[in-house]
């Protein structure tokens, strides 16, 4: 299949349309880096609609900027279709601007990055991970949060009871401390320090480079799973 045929294809009219107006709900569905059965092949998407030139270039291609180039469609979105990539891989995303300048940028809609302050997006699949909260969400609908009884429990991961000579802690790790703990004070919930990607350790995650990225520093995004998941479990 030609090259433009297929990114036409790959993303519905109506989703770019509705991305484009800023109307898009679920934008992480029809950009970023997301694998396609059907194809065999990842499916790499941004949008950059002024850019003369825009490639995927990472560790299958040894960052040639020439390997992998993406074809644009005319709503402004660039995407290319790629075999040899899996799951860890890093790569960015090679854009020649209008002015004819060349940067490599991180893909915005990336499920997973380099701990920073390396900014390098990562190819990863977030299947693979079993869900124990059916009770927890089965029971949410009928629950009136507006009459209930609320305590929140603000916190910053990176610095909830470190243990001795750890950098970083891990999600499940503070997960399996924290649901207990919350349960045995009365918390009906808690609110996170931001969690999403960041580079600079000083900006305690204010400073976002990947809004649906959990920061990799705590672990994946299935270790990220299971810290809600076990939150729900205790309610």
């Amino acid at each position: 299949m030609d090259a433009a045929v297929r990114a036409d294809k790959a993303i519905k009219r109506e989703d770019a349309r509705l991305f484009n107006a800023g109307s898009a709900k679920k934008a992480y569905l029809t950009l970023g880096c997301r694998y396609v059965p059907e194809c065999g092949a990842c499916r790499f998407a941004v949008w950059a609609p002024n850019a003369r030139s825009v490639s995927v270039v990472g560790d299958w291609n040894g960052w040639d900027g020439l390997a992998s180039p993406m074809t644009r469609r005319d709503d402004g979105i660039w995407v290319a279709f790629i075999p040899e990539v899996s799951n860890g891989m890093i790569y960015k995303y090679k854009i020649v601007g209008a002015d004819g300048q060349t940067v490599l940028k991180a893909d915005p809609f990336a499920f997973h990055a380099e701990t920073g302050p390396a900014t390098g997006s990562k190819v990863w699949d977030l299947g693979g991970y079993a869900w124990q909260d059916g009770e927890f969400m089965a029971a949410r609908p009928t629950k009136d949060p507006i009459s209930s009884p609320m305590s929140i429990y603000e916190m910053h991961i990176g610095s909830w009871r470190k243990a001795e000579n750890e950098v970083f802690p891990n999600y499940r790790r503070v997960a399996d401390e924290l649901a207990p703990y919350c349960k045995d004070m009365g918390y009906t919930h808690v609110e996170l320090l931001p969690i999403t990607e960041y580079p600079f350790e000083g900006s305690w995650g204010y400073q976002v480079t990947g809004y649906f990225a959990p920061t990799s520093r705590y672990g994946t995004p299935q270790d990220f799973m299971y810290f809600v998941d076990r939150l729900h479990e205790d309610g």
